[in-house]
């Protein structure tokens, strides 16, 4: 065992114990995976994450670090808030990127592009598969939620790597009001992301879009702030025209949090979903 550099980010928001939590540390060379899984489980976070020099395949693509990411279940190929965690952990430790402003991380989904300008990072949203959903489901999922059918306006099956069923409802209240049953929404084995897109959405200095997140199937009945539900939620509502190219998003008021995440399309199509970080905890693990 060896004293490790390591840092607890909170990412989606610049002030400590607002957004959400990712452990990284940040020497994992000679770690075996049970050793990555059994600190993840230690830490007890949604995530951690584990920095690694680049595989040779991916340092001739052009990667600057690599990184595994563990839940305390299992590894995982890609989060967002732990990309951009990590990436801020890399950068604060001293490191430079071989592209300025544009970090490139290895991870097991592959190649992530991370853009970083002053304090902001913004990930590129990886491809999206959506499909309507069985119509079956969706009441199910809205008694669990305690939703009425009428103020869902839209639904669809979001698949970027985990699995979402994606609801865009007719109000922020509602979005905010919800009360699920867990239990329920477990045994249903859907985790479920919920949206309200207001009208003044473009408007960047103010959150246009609330967003809650429930995935009780994988252990989680309520994330705070999620990376990848954003960036799919984005896909599908940016290309259905339900949302502008450029939006905020406010998550993790009902669980004492203030994330901020910003939604940005460019001039190619591709979604970038970013927003701030902050460290809380830097030290040295042994591990």
């Amino acid at each position: 065992m060896h004293q490790r550099p390591f840092k607890q980010i909170d990412v989606f928001s610049d002030q400590p114990g607002y957004g959400n939590p990712v452990a990284v540390v940040l020497d994992a060379q000679d770690l075996s995976e049970s050793d990555m899984r059994r600190f993840a489980a230690w830490t007890n976070l949604s995530e951690t994450t584990f920095l690694l020099p680049p595989t040779e395949a991916g340092r001739a693509a052009g990667a600057d670090y690599r990184v595994r990411i563990f839940s305390p279940n299992g590894e995982l190929p890609f989060a967002g808030h732990p990309t951009l965690g990590t990436c801020h952990a890399w950068l604060q430790a001293g490191n430079a990127p071989r592209v300025a402003g544009m970090v490139m991380q290895e991870s097991a989904l592959g190649l992530v592009r991370v853009e970083h300008s002053g304090s902001t990072l913004a990930f590129a949203a990886p491809p999206l598969a959506r499909s309507a959903p069985s119509p079956a489901l969706v009441p199910l999922i809205a008694s669990a939620l305690g939703v009425r059918p009428q103020q869902i306006r839209g639904a669809q099956l979001l698949d970027n790597g985990p699995v979402w069923l994606g609801l865009l409802l007719d109000s922020a209240e509602t979005v905010l009001g919800l009360k699920p049953d867990h239990a329920r929404l477990k045994d249903l084995g859907q985790d479920v992301g919920v949206i309200h897109v207001g009208p003044q959405a473009s408007d960047m200095r103010q959150p246009g879009a609330v967003v809650r997140a429930f995935a009780a199937p994988m252990g989680n009945p309520e994330d705070p702030v999620t990376g990848t539900l954003n960036a799919s939620l984005a896909e599908w509502l940016i290309a259905d025209g339900l949302a502008p190219p450029s939006y905020l998003v406010a998550q993790g008021e009902c669980l004492g949090r203030a994330g901020r995440v910003h939604i940005r399309q460019d001039d190619a199509g591709q979604i970038w979903v970013g927003g701030q970080a902050v460290t809380c905890i830097e030290g040295t693990v042994l591990l």
